[in-house]
């Protein structure tokens, strides 16, 4: 089976039908008519230009970071877990998502924005195509079961695009074919759009990708997102219920390698449940349809790939991975006692003559998210330190692991000249986040038992993970066990919140969790604490309201006449 080739045909499109960034009043200039494009290869086409969105990259390979499908920058910079890194002075913007200080003039916020409505835009007229399609009388219609396959893909890529919308500004105008003509307020909440959206997926989507081709979304991918949206909302039974058909369905996932995940050669496994597909080289666009919005969260200096030293963990992160003696996570907080920091704020020989401590009793899956000096670094060698770090002061000890891939890669996994961009796709949802969801949900249900089945079978996949050694011995004492009982809701929910922060660290959801979770100022104001003890400019900082959310880019409200309304408290 064949990926989908999202750019090559997405540039085809652009140039042909003019994709533009303006996407509340729309003018057509120079391009096909909707009459033109009624037949069933002009239908498929703007589906794939729908599709083409989900990597951000809009118009060249450079500055679709805040669009990154990863969010790196809005769910993991914005969180506890990571340092934008680099140098202060590099994409100062991003300083200020940090920091929780961002103005409506940042241009992250207009890059996501313009991107998602550039997808919402192409949705919407493959639903406006379609139907004008289906309505004539001629021979060139799809038959019923296509054209309502052809719907629900489309309306499951606009749910997810207004999806990452309305996390990131929470006041967002609802577009649709019938009004995309039109200036469109945003004053309503539009959650129940986007469940309208995907409920209609789930209903005519199969199991079977669509056209047989991998990176398509099916059934399993609409329950998981709709069950996410509903979690979402804390409506915990009726996203129970889908999360557990998509786990049932599905193999054990014990059975499968957690390391598969962030493998370039075994993309598309059975944990991915829907993700954004990458190409490189073989595809005739460059590196356009490759991972353009993680391209500068490589490390620096003289590494195998060495662009842009940004997006690295945090001390805590790094902290969050020790265990106890029984092999268990630390869940009161007290793994920031004798902090773990590598050899961060050495000097002299003691900077020299660093050794990692073999010791630490940690969860192997730090190895998988967190680049530790004197440790294997996938199959770069050890991790020498500071020599693959921009600047230590400002982005910390650690490198980002997940978004990278093998040297022995580098050949075929990236865009010739930008190894910097590779094809290496990225999970928007992957099974082991359907089980953690489910079993939130099972907590806030009352059936703790559930949560506990679940959470420990997440940490049982995570205690076959292979120890890294260093000359033949682990580089650290490494632990996963299994919970033997959660004595109350309290506990379980703690445990659950935490196993998400391990397992899922640096892909993007961390941030969104503690503003649903209603913890996003207690837990960034203690991490502030913490960190800042380290780093200078995050001293002090407090978190208001209002950082829950982003404000809307002031550009759009300006084009908006007025339409639009910014954020509250911006």
């Amino acid at each position: 089976m064949k990926h989908i080739k999202y750019i090559l045909l997405s540039l085809l499109i652009c140039s042909t039908f003019s994709c533009k960034k303006e996407f509340l009043a729309l003018q057509p200039q120079g391009e096909l008519t909707e009459e033109q494009l009624m037949s069933q290869e002009g239908v498929e086409g703007l589906l794939i230009g729908s599709y083409s969105l989900l990597n951000g990259n809009l118009d060249g390979t450079w500055g679709n970071y805040g669009a990154a499908p990863s969010q790196w920058l809005f769910g993991e910079v914005a969180s506890d877990n990571a340092h934008k890194g680099s140098s202060t002075g590099d994409q100062p913007p991003m300083n200020a998502i940090e920091q929780h200080a961002p103005t409506s003039t940042n241009d992250n916020l207009s890059n996501i924005w313009n991107r998602c409505f550039e997808g919402i835009q192409r949705c919407n007229r493959t639903l406006k195509v379609l139907a004008g399609l289906q309505a004539g009388s001629g021979s060139a219609k799809f038959d019923d079961a296509r054209a309502k396959e052809i719907q629900g893909e489309a309306r499951l890529l606009r749910g997810h695009y207004y999806f990452f919308l309305v996390r990131i500004f929470k006041v967002v105008p609802y577009v649709t074919e019938a009004n995309s003509g039109a200036f469109v307020p945003n004053d309503k909440d539009i959650y129940p759009n986007i469940v309208d959206d995907l409920q209609f997926a789930v209903a005519n989507l199969s199991t079977t990708k669509p056209k047989n081709q991998k990176g398509r979304v099916d059934k399993y991918a609409a329950q998981a997102y709709l069950g996410k949206v509903l979690l979402y909302q804390k409506k915990y039974t009726e996203a129970y219920d889908l999360l557990n058909a998509v786990i049932l369905a599905k193999p054990s996932l014990t059975d499968m390698p957690y390391s598969d995940n962030f493998d370039i050669t075994k993309e598309d496994g059975p944990e991915t449940i829907m993700s954004v597909q990458h190409s490189v080289g073989t595809d005739g666009t460059g590196g356009d349809n490759g991972n353009v919005g993680d391209m500068l969260n490589f490390p620096y200096g003289n590494a195998p790939i060495n662009c842009c030293g940004f997006f690295q963990p945090t001390i805590d992160l790094a902290n969050s991975f020790k265990v106890s003696a029984l092999g268990l996570p630390l869940l009161d907080g007290s793994y920031r006692t004798d902090p773990y920091k590598s050899d961060y704020g050495l000097t002299g020989t003691d900077k020299t003559n660093y050794a990692v401590d073999k010791t630490l009793p940690l969860d192997p899956r730090i190895e998988s998210t967190i680049g530790r000096r004197g440790v294997p670094y996938r199959d770069w060698g050890l991790m020498p330190g500071d020599t693959w770090i921009r600047d230590a002061s400002n982005g910390g000890p650690f490198l980002a692991v997940k978004n990278t891939i093998d040297a022995a890669q580098i050949s075929s996994g990236t865009a010739p000249g930008s190894s910097n961009v590779t094809g290496l796709n990225v999970n928007l949802i992957r099974l082991a986040d359907v089980y953690l969801m489910a079993a939130e949900c099972a907590v806030e249900k009352g059936d703790l038992g559930r949560a506990l089945v679940l959470v420990n079978t997440v940490r049982a996949r995570a205690a076959k993970i292979t120890p890294r050694d260093i000359n033949g011995t682990p580089a650290a004492a490494y632990k996963v066990s299994q919970y033997t009982s959660f004595p109350n809701d309290t506990y379980a929910r703690n445990a659950v919140r935490f196993e998400r922060r391990l397992e899922l660290a640096l892909e993007g959801h961390r941030f969104f969790d503690l503003v649903r979770w209603g913890i996003a100022k207690q837990t960034l104001e203690s991490y502030f604490s913490f960190e800042g003890g380290y780093f200078n400019y995050l001293k002090g900082i407090t978190i208001e309201t209002r950082d829950d959310y982003f404000p809307l880019p002031q550009d759009q409200i300006d084009r908006s006449n007025g339409t639009l309304k910014q954020s509250p408290g911006y």
